[in-house]
């Protein structure tokens, strides 16, 4: 185990949503995140004026150094963005390796990144951040483990990266990623071909929409009281009591101040919101700073593209009222309760997890139409996709042509024109 120190620098500038006290807690719940670190302690530090070389002045990066050495640290965490220049200063003034925030969370997803496209995805953030500093050894990138390389073992040798071959990597990565891309787009429209609506889970990092996933699906996805147990996305098709059949969706968590290179980098991953009926936004009302957290998740939300209307038709989630003393659960309640689209819920318990369902079903709902269509009979292939549907509730053949009474939804509808309507012009 690496003994860690996680160091947040209170700047001390504007108006911050957040306390340092819980911005520092945050930050240790990451380190603790990556396997293999021992976090011995964290501070808070106050920075008045941020130092162009060292971040901290001198007289506190002495005091720093003089704490790091007694304690026998062998890696320090900041909590923020670093400089090459301060990140090569204070690893010589600290004599240990440092990460940066940006570091630190592509290290955990490049340990926690499953799938094809996680891995190239995380490789591709992690050589645009190493292309603006090179000043680390790259070789992760025929690395036999997970992580990244940058908490590297012993005899980690720092080498002048060369741009060229950067570049010819980061080429590479693209063409890969945009043949898995295509591929997923191939699913999607796959997927699109069923008639279940899309419903996906956000929210803030270890908000609880794993645990609500595999509650509500009956799945066994890695949900942990750990920050980033999620990183791939997973989708089960589920029924809701109803009968109602949809696809739902666990998404990766979002976290305060990502990295730019991961918005950017897993976009791709987070195509499913984009493409989602609806979107359930799973907050922990529990944490102190939960209207923060919320505010976050909406503004990366919007940042990726999330329409307006999706934005509107949200329904938040008040996760973990279990861990809430009564009088808080019947506030809680009471708070949500004046919205219609916000509900107070336990994933653990399954409190108010039926409430859930008929809001859902309400929502994706799509009303029931009853129509007649006059096919010709030589239209077999259009006839067949409706009786395989049972969308087919009476049939009578009349001079050559199928009068067929259906009861299907808008959505079955415009699949079965989208699918049949050049066979069915071609046939009268």
């Amino acid at each position: 185990m690496t003994r860690t120190a996680v160091l947040h620098p209170d700047l001390r500038k504007g108006a911050e949503r957040r306390a340092p006290e819980n911005a520092l807690a945050e930050a240790v719940s990451l380190a603790n995140a990556l396997a293999g670190l021992e976090v011995v302690e964290g501070k808070v530090v106050p920075v008045p004026k941020p130092r162009a070389g060292f971040l901290f002045g001198s007289g506190k990066t002495e005091e720093l150094a003089q704490w790091i050495a007694a304690e026998e640290i062998e890696l320090v965490v900041i909590d923020g963005p670093v400089t090459p220049v301060q990140q090569r200063n204070l690893e010589k003034a600290f004599k240990c390796k440092l990460l940066d925030r940006t570091g630190l969370i592509l290290e955990i997803f490049a340990d926690r990144a499953q799938t094809r496209e996680g891995v190239l995805q995380v490789d591709l953030a992690a050589l645009g951040y190493q292309r603006t500093r090179l000043v680390r050894s790259w070789t992760h990138l025929e690395r036999q483990r997970g992580g990244l390389g940058f908490v590297g073992g012993p005899g980690e040798t720092q080498i002048e990266a060369d741009r060229r071959a950067l570049d010819e990597r980061i080429n590479q990565i693209r063409r890969a990623l945009e043949k898995v891309v295509k591929t997923r787009g191939l699913h999607r429209k796959a997927r699109a071909k069923v008639p279940y609506p899309i419903v996906a889970l956000v929210g803030y990092t270890n908000a609880g929409k794993s645990t609500l996933f595999n509650t509500l699906s009956g799945a066994d996805v890695m949900a942990k009281d750990m920050l980033f147990a999620t990183l791939d996305p997973t989708m089960r098709s589920i029924e809701l009591p109803s009968g109602q059949q949809i696809i739902l969706s666990d998404t990766v968590g979002f976290i305060s101040d990502l990295p730019p290179q991961l918005v950017a980098a897993f976009r791709a991953t987070l195509e499913e919101v984009l493409d989602a009926d609806l979107i359930l936004h799973v907050r922990d009302i529990s944490h102190p700073e939960s209207e923060a957290q919320a505010q976050d998740v909406r503004d990366i939300l919007e940042s990726l593209g999330v329409s307006q209307a999706q934005r509107d038709d949200m329904i938040e989630l008040w996760n973990k009222v279990d861990l809430l003393d009564d009088e808080a659960v019947s506030a809680a309640e009471r708070v949500a309760g004046r919205h219609a689209r916000h509900l107070a819920i336990s994933a653990t318990t399954g409190r108010n997890l039926d409430k859930l369902c008929e809001l859902i079903d309400e929502t994706v709902r799509d009303p029931i139409l009853h129509e007649t269509l006059n096919l010709p009979i030589s239209a077999g292939e259009a006839t067949a996709w409706l009786y395989a549907r049972k969308l087919v509730i009476s049939s009578d053949i009349k001079d050559l042509r199928n009068h067929l009474s259906v009861e299907w939804t808008h959505k079955q509808k415009e699949q079965f024109f989208k699918l049949h309507r050049a066979a069915l012009e071609r046939t009268g």
